[in-house]
């Protein structure tokens, strides 16, 4: 007997020797009865459970005046507040001091409601009172929301782990009273001046220096609100304006590019061109570059609109354009980026282009000037002469900088360009005609900053589809961000150039009247 107790108690020994060299640490945790083991394991399930139901369900979807933001809470060390305005950038206020964040992000401008303000300029003086309401209306419903996510969050994973509905229980409950009192630091630490001191990150870095001083905003708001509430208006009336443009139909046999150029990143731009793009039947579109304004990689999801502009896109890199940019659109679909006098084939269409050879918002690098930008186009006007020596001759040549599509003259029946944000159609003397566009993109977001902000301009180009030499095209003028007219005016292959820059054409443009009269 006494031996098969000493046998007993030995396996008994081996048994608890075992469980203790293979039970893992968060069972241990759990399963421990120990009462400070047992609570950290109630804190640690409780936690990732409010985090995993704030991840899955703790987001609203709110409009905000005529804008549609999400807003979801987040855990963090340091709380405060975060405001995504992408591609823009963010910026972060030091609005309270809680272990949750409140993200905030604008996700587009509806033009329903955009319209509505135009139509009822009387509601424009209660803007800020409806925009406070909604950010109110969106936070109770963000508020109610996180209290579901993080209960459920927290009980659903403590019945998984302990397998008891009383524990279960305790796990929701702890969690409702953690958020509860997150929210009680936050409403107690709440710091209405933090908006004086906003850390901004990506492109809105510059904010400060483009909407001036930051207690400015605050002790003049009004001023601001009002500045809110005309800009609003003049972007939906922009893109109003465009809707109205007439319909030119050409001869079936004619194919229609659209030159777009200087963008600029003004999202307006990507609704004009896929308006255009519709209206006129637009076979391929030619971007002689600068699209983007500081060429980061912030920047890329920018042009993300491209491919579903309904038309091939080539494009060519502008001084605003980095390799980063171009290296982004060469990734998407229905995209040509043209360089080192790089031809391609598109409807039918040969196309070659080269880049510009400079990078100027790279204060680090000297710019070279007209030098470089001559050289670029000698490179661009060597390689159409060996397109043609193969028997694929080039149709259209693209640069954006005019000095450097001059040099191609006699080498290519027409060539684009951009840079100068205005128009200008030379012949130059060897045959060659060189067409350089406006801003497509109304000088970019700095018009907003201009008293009078710069037009909006494209140009449709016909060419014979048999012979594919240019036939006539239309320039399409829009009145910019504070205007409200369009511009329409048909010129003839067949007549001589105008001279100077916007000179006025012997065919009349045709006008159209105001949306908003």
């Amino acid at each position: 007997m006494a031996a098969r107790e000493r046998l007993h108690a030995g396996l008994a020994r081996l048994k608890r020797h075992y469980r203790s060299r293979h039970t893992s640490p968060i069972s241990t945790l759990v399963h421990t009865p120990h009462p400070y083991g047992r609570a950290l394991g109630l804190i640690v399930v409780v936690l990732l459970g409010a985090w995993l139901g704030l991840l899955i369900v703790g987001s609203v979807r709110t409009p905000v005046g005529p804008m549609d933001t999400s807003m979801t809470l987040r855990p963090s060390l340091s709380g405060g507040t975060k405001i995504n305005v992408s591609p823009l950038g963010a910026l972060e206020l030091d609005s309270h001091t809680a272990p949750i964040r409140l993200d905030v992000d604008i996700d587009q401008l509806d033009p329903v409601r955009s319209q509505a303000l135009v139509e009822h300029p009387e509601r424009l003086a209660g803007l800020q009172e409806e925009v406070t309401q909604d950010v109110a209306a969106g936070t109770r419903e963000l508020a109610l929301r996180s209290c579901v996510a993080v209960v459920s969050g927290a009980t659903a994973l403590g019945l998984a782990v302990f397998r008891r509905p009383r524990r279960a229980l305790a796990a929701g409950g702890l969690a409702f009273t953690l958020l509860a009192a997150s929210g009680i630091s936050a409403y107690t630490t709440w710091n209405p001046q933090s908006v004086l001191e906003p850390k901004f990150s990506g492109l809105l870095s510059s904010a400060p220096s483009v909407v001036g001083n930051a207690r400015s905003i605050v002790t003049e708001f009004d001023v601001y609100q009002k500045e809110l509430a005309r800009l609003v208006t003049n972007v939906t009336k922009l893109y109003e304006a465009t809707s109205t443009l007439p319909v030119y139909q050409p001869d079936p046999g004619t194919m229609r590019v659209l030159h777009v150029s200087d963008i600029h990143l003004n999202p307006a731009s990507w609704h004009i061109i896929g308006s255009l793009v519709e209206q006129y039947d637009i076979d391929v579109i030619i971007d002689s570059g600068d699209t983007m304004d500081h060429g980061t990689a912030a920047e890329n999801t920018f042009l993300d609109p491209i491919p579903d502009l309904g038309a091939p896109y080539v494009w060519v890199r502008g001084n605003h354009d980095s390799i980063v940019t171009q290296r982004y659109l060469q990734r998407l679909k229905h995209v040509h980026v043209l360089d080192e006098g790089r031809a391609v084939t598109v409807a039918g269409l040969r196309v070659a282009g080269t880049g510009d050879p400079q990078f100027t918002p790279d204060r680090s690098t000297v710019a070279q000037g007209d030098p470089a930008e001559r050289m670029a186009g000698i490179r661009l006007a060597s390689a159409l002469r060996d397109q043609s020596r193969a028997g694929t001759p080039v149709d259209i040549a693209v640069a954006h900088n005019p000095v450097a599509a001059r040099e191609t003259d006699g080498e290519v029946p027409l060539v684009l360009a951009g840079h100068v944000h205005h128009r200008e159609t030379e012949l130059l003397p060897l045959g060659t005609r060189l067409k350089i566009e406006g801003s497509t993109g109304g000088g970019g977001l700095r018009a907003v900053e201009n008293e009078k902000p710069e037009k909006v301009r494209a140009s449709v180009l016909y060419l014979d589809r048999g012979t594919r030499t240019l036939q006539a095209w239309d320039e399409i003028t829009l009145g910019g961000l504070g205007l409200t007219t369009a511009e329409v005016s048909r010129h003839l292959a067949t007549e001589p150039p105008p001279q100077g820059p916007d000179a006025e054409r012997t065919t009349p443009p045709a006008t159209l009247p105001s949306p908003a009269s």
